[in-house]
């Protein structure tokens, strides 16, 4: 399977590790690599993540990095789209795809 990151994926991902670089930039560097490292495993494992409540949809789900993160993505027959990232204090709806 091939995996994508759509503009909105790339451009939260890059929001979120400027922000944390700020203050420390290890730990940034630990993150995308958790990310990285979290996003690759989809290939073996495309269902591993939680199926979203919000969306009733069993093709878009979350997978957790860091406890903080998770990554939306939806499945198709060849390919992984990455939809956006999240920190989980934000709320979330459709509308953030």
């Amino acid at each position: 399977m091939k995996i994508i990151w759509s503009p909105t994926a790339r451009s939260k991902t890059k929001e979120i590790l400027e922000y944390v670089a700020e203050d420390n930039p290890d730990a940034a560097l630990t993150l995308i690599n958790q990310f990285e490292s979290k996003v690759e495993k989809l290939k073996e494992n495309p269902e591993s993540g939680r199926v979203l409540p919000e969306l009733k949809n069993d093709k878009i789900r979350e997978l957790v990095v860091h406890k903080n993160y998770g990554v939306i993505y939806e499945i198709n027959p060849d390919i992984i789209e990455i939809l956006t990232i999240r920190h989980f204090r934000q709320n979330f709806s459709s509308s953030k795809l």
